[in-house]
């Protein structure tokens, strides 16, 4: 993915917004109300976020009415634009240990 691609994506309306409030697992819909996002447009950032690696299916959860619904959760912890020479964009990515902590206290504040 080249650094223009990236930083195209970023710059798009909502993309920032929706990966500030994935830090936590958020289905479409929840980023859509919580953002007040149209639906549609919601959709279309998180597929465009999903393909640059940025934001990931988390999970596929069984509703109260028995529905499956995907979750999504950022994939990144830092993202550093630098202008000096070159356009580069470098992420860091969440750090393992991150990712299972989180799964941790989920599971422990489920139960």
């Amino acid at each position: 993915m080249s650094s223009v691609d990236l930083l195209q994506t970023l710059g798009n309306k909502y993309s920032a917004e929706i990966l500030d409030a994935t830090d936590e697992p958020r289905s479409a819909q929840e980023l859509s109300d919580e953002l007040e996002i149209p639906i549609a447009t919601c959709y279309r950032r998180i597929d465009e976020l999903t393909e640059h690696n940025l934001l990931e299916l988390h999970d596929n959860i069984l509703s109260d009415d028995r529905r499956r619904i995907k979750v999504y959760r950022r994939n990144v912890d830092e993202v550093s634009i630098d202008f000096d020479e070159e356009l580069t964009v470098d992420i860091e990515e969440r750090t393992e240990v991150t990712n299972t902590l989180d799964e941790a206290w989920r599971t422990l504040s489920e139960g």
